[in-house]
Protein backbone atom coordinates (compact mmCIF):
# COMPACT_ATOMS: atom_id res chain seq x y z
CA UNK A 1 0.00 0.00 0.00
CA UNK A 2 1.36 3.35 -1.46
CA UNK A 3 0.97 7.17 -1.53
CA UNK A 4 0.29 9.09 -4.17
CA UNK A 5 0.69 12.83 -3.45
CA UNK A 6 -1.63 14.32 -6.39
CA UNK A 7 -0.70 18.00 -7.02
CA UNK A 8 -3.20 20.11 -8.76
CA UNK A 9 -1.55 23.87 -9.95
CA UNK A 10 -4.82 24.85 -11.46
CA UNK A 11 -7.71 27.24 -10.23
CA UNK A 12 -9.45 26.78 -13.11
CA UNK A 13 -10.54 23.12 -11.71
CA UNK A 14 -13.76 21.30 -13.49
CA UNK A 15 -12.65 23.79 -16.78
CA UNK A 16 -9.08 22.80 -16.51
CA UNK A 17 -7.43 20.69 -18.77
CA UNK A 18 -4.31 19.66 -17.31
CA UNK A 19 -6.64 18.44 -14.10
CA UNK A 20 -9.12 16.73 -16.18
CA UNK A 21 -6.41 14.61 -18.10
CA UNK A 22 -4.30 14.05 -14.49
CA UNK A 23 -7.79 13.34 -12.77
CA UNK A 24 -8.17 10.00 -15.49
CA UNK A 25 -4.47 8.90 -14.34
CA UNK A 26 -5.83 9.00 -10.87
CA UNK A 27 -9.12 7.02 -11.69
CA UNK A 28 -7.43 4.78 -13.73
CA UNK A 29 -4.25 4.02 -11.33
CA UNK A 30 -6.93 3.26 -8.62
CA UNK A 31 -8.61 0.80 -10.70
CA UNK A 32 -5.23 -1.31 -10.42
CA UNK A 33 -3.95 -0.37 -7.33
CA UNK A 34 -7.09 0.01 -4.88
CA UNK A 35 -5.42 0.08 -1.65
CA UNK A 36 -3.46 3.02 -2.35
CA UNK A 37 -4.03 6.41 -0.85
CA UNK A 38 -4.39 9.40 -3.01
CA UNK A 39 -3.74 12.55 -0.90
CA UNK A 40 -4.52 16.06 -2.86
CA UNK A 41 -2.69 19.32 -2.85
CA UNK A 42 -4.32 21.89 -4.53
CA UNK A 43 -2.05 25.20 -4.28
CA UNK A 44 -5.05 27.16 -5.23
CA UNK A 45 -6.78 26.53 -2.49
CA UNK A 46 -4.01 25.19 0.36
CA UNK A 47 -2.99 27.80 2.60
CA UNK A 48 0.35 27.60 1.85
CA UNK A 49 3.09 29.52 4.22
CA UNK A 50 4.52 32.40 2.63
CA UNK A 51 7.95 32.63 2.50
CA UNK A 52 8.77 36.49 3.72
CA UNK A 53 11.20 37.90 5.55
CA UNK A 54 10.16 36.38 8.71
CA UNK A 55 10.36 33.00 7.20
CA UNK A 56 13.95 33.46 5.49
CA UNK A 57 15.15 34.52 8.76
CA UNK A 58 13.46 31.28 10.72
CA UNK A 59 15.38 29.40 8.23
CA UNK A 60 18.73 30.79 8.32
CA UNK A 61 18.45 31.11 12.21
CA UNK A 62 17.41 27.65 12.45
CA UNK A 63 19.64 25.71 9.94
CA UNK A 64 22.88 27.74 11.45
CA UNK A 65 21.79 27.05 14.76
CA UNK A 66 21.62 30.45 15.54
CA UNK A 67 19.69 32.03 18.35
CA UNK A 68 16.06 32.32 17.16
CA UNK A 69 12.63 32.87 18.80
CA UNK A 70 9.41 30.97 19.55
CA UNK A 71 7.92 33.17 16.90
CA UNK A 72 11.19 32.20 14.45
CA UNK A 73 10.44 28.05 15.37
CA UNK A 74 6.35 28.66 14.89
CA UNK A 75 7.28 30.27 11.15
CA UNK A 76 10.12 27.11 10.02
CA UNK A 77 7.78 24.77 11.43
CA UNK A 78 4.97 25.90 9.26
CA UNK A 79 7.33 25.37 6.03
CA UNK A 80 8.81 21.98 7.17
CA UNK A 81 5.25 20.58 8.04
CA UNK A 82 5.14 21.41 4.18
CA UNK A 83 8.07 20.14 3.05
CA UNK A 84 7.17 16.64 5.37
CA UNK A 85 3.81 16.60 3.83
CA UNK A 86 5.43 16.58 0.33
CA UNK A 87 8.60 13.77 0.81
CA UNK A 88 5.46 11.27 2.94
CA UNK A 89 4.70 10.60 -0.85
CA UNK A 90 5.66 7.31 -2.65
CA UNK A 91 4.72 8.50 -6.17
CA UNK A 92 4.02 11.85 -7.48
CA UNK A 93 1.70 13.35 -10.26
CA UNK A 94 1.04 16.76 -11.09
CA UNK A 95 -1.78 19.21 -13.26
CA UNK A 96 0.12 21.58 -14.47
CA UNK A 97 -1.22 24.70 -16.62
CA UNK A 98 0.99 26.83 -19.10
CA UNK A 99 1.05 30.34 -17.36
CA UNK A 100 3.20 32.95 -19.52
CA UNK A 101 5.10 30.62 -20.58
CA UNK A 102 5.77 29.48 -17.16
CA UNK A 103 4.02 27.73 -13.77
CA UNK A 104 0.93 29.23 -12.06
CA UNK A 105 2.92 31.71 -8.95
CA UNK A 106 1.14 29.52 -7.01
CA UNK A 107 3.11 26.26 -7.91
CA UNK A 108 6.15 28.35 -7.56
CA UNK A 109 5.54 29.34 -4.38
CA UNK A 110 5.07 25.72 -3.39
CA UNK A 111 7.80 24.96 -5.05
CA UNK A 112 10.22 27.72 -3.00
CA UNK A 113 8.84 26.02 0.45
CA UNK A 114 9.76 22.97 -0.21
CA UNK A 115 13.15 22.99 -1.87
CA UNK A 116 15.93 23.85 1.45
CA UNK A 117 18.55 22.33 1.93
CA UNK A 118 18.78 19.59 4.25
CA UNK A 119 15.50 18.18 3.47
CA UNK A 120 15.17 18.18 -0.28
CA UNK A 121 18.48 18.56 -1.35
CA UNK A 122 22.21 18.75 0.32
CA UNK A 123 25.48 19.33 -0.77
CA UNK A 124 28.01 16.49 -0.60
CA UNK A 125 31.85 17.26 0.52
CA UNK A 126 33.18 18.02 -2.63
CA UNK A 127 30.50 20.52 -3.12
CA UNK A 128 28.53 19.20 -5.81
CA UNK A 129 24.29 19.41 -4.65
CA UNK A 130 22.32 15.93 -3.89
CA UNK A 131 19.09 15.50 -4.44
CA UNK A 132 17.44 13.77 -1.57
CA UNK A 133 13.95 13.32 -3.03
CA UNK A 134 15.18 9.65 -4.75
CA UNK A 135 13.53 6.67 -6.10
CA UNK A 136 9.89 7.87 -6.65
CA UNK A 137 8.52 8.28 -9.84
CA UNK A 138 6.40 10.87 -10.70
CA UNK A 139 3.78 12.01 -13.93
CA UNK A 140 3.43 15.70 -15.15
CA UNK A 141 0.63 16.41 -17.14
CA UNK A 142 0.60 19.45 -19.11
CA UNK A 143 -1.88 21.83 -20.58
CA UNK A 144 -1.13 24.89 -23.09
CA UNK A 145 -3.34 26.99 -25.08
CA UNK A 146 -0.31 26.50 -28.13
CA UNK A 147 1.88 24.39 -30.14
CA UNK A 148 5.47 24.47 -28.35
CA UNK A 149 7.23 21.29 -29.11
CA UNK A 150 8.40 20.65 -32.25
CA UNK A 151 8.61 24.44 -33.85
CA UNK A 152 10.68 27.23 -33.02
CA UNK A 153 7.88 28.42 -30.05
CA UNK A 154 9.63 25.49 -27.89
CA UNK A 155 12.27 28.12 -26.76
CA UNK A 156 9.58 30.20 -24.96
CA UNK A 157 8.55 26.58 -23.20
CA UNK A 158 9.61 27.57 -19.60
CA UNK A 159 7.06 25.46 -18.06
CA UNK A 160 8.45 21.87 -18.83
CA UNK A 161 11.64 22.96 -18.24
CA UNK A 162 11.80 24.41 -14.88
CA UNK A 163 9.26 21.49 -13.88
CA UNK A 164 11.87 18.44 -15.12
CA UNK A 165 14.90 20.72 -13.61
CA UNK A 166 13.45 21.34 -10.23
CA UNK A 167 12.83 17.76 -9.81
CA UNK A 168 15.68 16.43 -10.98
CA UNK A 169 17.47 18.82 -8.80
CA UNK A 170 15.81 17.28 -5.86
CA UNK A 171 16.20 13.75 -6.57
CA UNK A 172 14.05 12.75 -8.85
CA UNK A 173 15.09 10.52 -11.65
CA UNK A 174 11.57 8.79 -12.99
CA UNK A 175 9.72 11.68 -14.42
CA UNK A 176 7.15 11.24 -17.04
CA UNK A 177 4.99 13.36 -19.15
CA UNK A 178 1.68 14.23 -20.92
CA UNK A 179 1.53 17.26 -22.27
CA UNK A 180 -1.64 18.64 -23.50
CA UNK A 181 -1.35 21.19 -26.69
CA UNK A 182 -2.71 23.44 -28.44
CA UNK A 183 -5.59 23.83 -26.12
CA UNK A 184 -6.67 27.66 -27.72
CA UNK A 185 -4.58 28.16 -30.84
CA UNK A 186 -6.22 25.51 -32.54
CA UNK A 187 -9.99 25.82 -32.01
CA UNK A 188 -12.48 23.82 -29.51
CA UNK A 189 -12.60 20.83 -31.97
CA UNK A 190 -8.78 20.19 -31.87
CA UNK A 191 -8.59 21.05 -28.54
CA UNK A 192 -11.15 18.24 -27.88
CA UNK A 193 -9.57 15.75 -29.52
CA UNK A 194 -6.36 16.55 -28.22
CA UNK A 195 -7.54 16.08 -24.44
CA UNK A 196 -9.23 12.91 -25.67
CA UNK A 197 -5.62 11.77 -27.07
CA UNK A 198 -4.32 12.48 -23.50
CA UNK A 199 -6.48 11.31 -21.66
CA UNK A 200 -6.20 7.80 -23.22
CA UNK A 201 -2.39 7.86 -22.82
CA UNK A 202 -2.70 8.88 -19.43
CA UNK A 203 -5.02 5.58 -18.35
CA UNK A 204 -2.65 3.52 -20.51
CA UNK A 205 0.42 4.84 -18.66
CA UNK A 206 -1.02 4.57 -15.21
CA UNK A 207 -1.02 1.11 -15.49
CA UNK A 208 2.31 0.71 -15.52
CA UNK A 209 2.90 3.60 -12.91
Amino acid sequence: MGTVLYIKASPRRGRSHSIAVADAFIESYLRTNPGDKIKTIDVFSTDLPAFDLPAVNAKYKIIHQQEHSEEDKKNWERIVNVIEEFKSADKYVMAVPMWNFSIPYKLKQYFDIIVQPGYTFGVTEDGKYEGLVTGRPVVIVYSRGGQYEGNEAEAFDMQKKYIEQILSFIGFGEIHSIVVEPMLAAGAEVAGQNQAQAVAKAVEMACGF
